[in-house]
């Protein structure tokens, strides 16, 4: 993806430090979080709110920024902010009339730094 925040890198590698020192079991899911994970996946599964979410984990960034890094416009974008921010993907801190968006918490870096490691590992493996 190429509209990856310049420290995406340096999330990956503290990532594969967290999963090689996290070796817990996977929880229990119900029926009902199981519904509301899946429309999380759903939601990320739309590239443009893919490159949105990605562009804001870096920093706390605006939504003008984020329209020019991702290419669409600022209406559009912020269409696509208030599903992510829904379902707590993103949070937002207002700054006088700017609004700044930032990945919700660690987790959510985690999530997206894992996902891209793991897609990164699947190209690899294609190519041997």
């Amino acid at each position: 993806l190429d509209c990856r925040p310049a420290n995406i890198t340096i999330l990956v590698q503290m990532n594969l430090r967290l999963v090689q020192k996290r070796k817990s079991p996977i929880p229990r899911v119900s029926d009902d979080d199981a519904a509301g994970l899946a429309d999380i996946f759903r939601l990320l599964g739309d590239p443009s709110r893919l490159r949105i979410l990605l562009a804001c984990l870096g920093a706390p960034t605006s939504v003008g920024e984020i329209a020019s890094r991702v290419g669409l416009s600022g209406s559009l974008v912020s269409h696509h902010l208030r599903l992510l921010r829904a379902a707590r993907l993103v949070r937002a801190r207002r700054d006088g009339k700017q609004v700044f968006y930032d990945g919700a918490d660690e987790h959510v870096r985690c999530v997206i730094a894992d996902m891209i490691v793991h897609a990164g590992e699947a190209r690899d493996e294609d190519e041997d």
